[in-house]
């Protein structure tokens, strides 16, 4: 049984947003201060990507972990209630991610995710934040992968 109320549910849901998340920001800061430059959202690409660093051939997406089910994550738990609904829909989005992964590296374009959950340990601490921006540093300036997850 849900706490609240249909009408309260469906105005919370109502409000979670799909760009310029707080976890987004702070990367798009982050990297900006750092000297790269950006396209946002970038349609001309397969799931229209958080990021497009044209200069590293290189989409980045800033994952929330209950939306997109970063495996093992216990950000991404199933809801108790409406289970069948949000099953599907939650699958549905972790199978389109998939797909739009795969359109991108077969097209030569290199992928990055970040997930919600490590941007949220690194804000918490300097030195995490440092490692996070390192091992970003670090994918889009060598060649030897053409994608990750952090």
């Amino acid at each position: 049984m849900d706490i609240k109320s249909a009408e309260q549910r469906s105005r919370n849901m109502a409000a979670i947003k799909s760009k310029n998340t707080t976890p987004e920001l702070y990367i798009r800061h982050e990297l900006f201060k750092r000297g790269y430059r950006y396209r946002l959202n970038y349609t001309k690409l397969s799931g229209k990507p958080d990021l497009y660093l044209s200069k590293y051939s290189t989409a980045i997406f800033v994952n929330g972990c209950y939306w997109h089910q970063h495996e093992g994550c216990k950000l991404a738990y199933m809801p108790k209630t409406n289970v069948e609904k949000w099953k599907t829909k939650l699958q549905g989005n972790a199978e389109r991610d998939r797909k739009n992964i795969e359109q991108l590296l077969s097209m030569g374009i290199r992928v990055l995710i970040i997930w919600e959950c490590s941007i949220k340990a690194a804000v918490k601490s300097d030195p995490e934040m440092f490692n996070l921006m390192e091992k970003i540093d670090e994918f889009l300036r060598g060649n030897h992968c053409s994608y990750t997850e952090l």
